[in-house]
This record gives C-alpha cells, structure tokens and sequence, in this order.
C-alpha cells in the first residue's frame, strides 16, 4: 500500500460513511482542503462495495471512518465484519454521539482503529485520522 505523502499534496485515501447526506457533503469537502482523496458513502453496505472496489483497482484506501448508527441501513459494527475479511488490516474508526456504546467505549475489542466521537470538528477528525494511518 502506498504511503501518504503530505508533501506531494496528499495525506491519503479515505472512505468517509455517514447517513446525512450534509454530513458527507461538508466532511468530504473539509478533508479534500486538507489533502486527502475522499470517497462519502451513506451506508456500511456502500462502504464495504467501495473498500472492495479500492482494493481490486490496486488503489486502497489508508482509513476508514463509519458512522455506527443507521436508521434502516447498515451501521459500523455490521460492516466491520465485512470490512476485516475483505483486509484483515482495515484502518477503520467508528464515530458515533452514542458515547456509551461498547465500541465506542472500546473500539479495539470491536474490531475498529479508533473512534471520532460526535460531535467533532475536522480538526479533530483529521487527527483521528493521521492517528489511523500511522
């Protein structure tokens, strides 16, 4: 996989998923200012066709960040399963204003990097991020 290079204008690839459609929109933009290549999907079941269609391209990405609630969608705690069989190395961050939840609470044990807890600012998110990725 290659590196991210902040020099070379990119901080990496990241597959950002969130069911608002604003929140996509603002976060996908806010992380392209700041160097990185984004993909915004709206479900895990999206997240994990994109991952998938990342890895057979030979163009992976370096992070994941998965929204853990989704009315009548697939969440994070679903598609990180899917996730870590199609890489057993994903770099995936659960987010979340569910601050009591298990994988929140503990993220590691439910197969996540890291967390982004809601809500967050993209200072904070690219933080999480460069964490994710190191």
């Amino acid at each position: 996989m290659p590196e991210p290079n902040p020099e070379n204008g990119t901080r990496g690839r990241v597959l950002f998923m969130d069911d608002e459609a604003a929140i996509r929109e603002v976060m996908g933009l806010m992380l392209r200012r700041r160097g990185f290549h984004v993909t915004v999907v709206g479900d895990g079941r999206e997240a994990v066709a994109a991952y998938g269609d990342a890895i057979a391209c030979g163009l992976p990405y370096h992070a994941v960040v998965l929204d853990l609630a989704v009315p009548g969608g697939t969440g994070a705690r679903e598609a990180i399963g899917a996730l870590r069989r199609i890489d057993p190395g994903v770099r995936a961050l659960v987010s979340s204003g569910h601050a009591r939840d298990p994988a929140m609470a503990d993220p590691v044990a439910h197969g996540f990097a890291g967390v982004v807890p809601k809500p967050y600012s993209i200072t904070e998110l690219v933080a999480a991020l460069e964490r994710a990725i190191r």
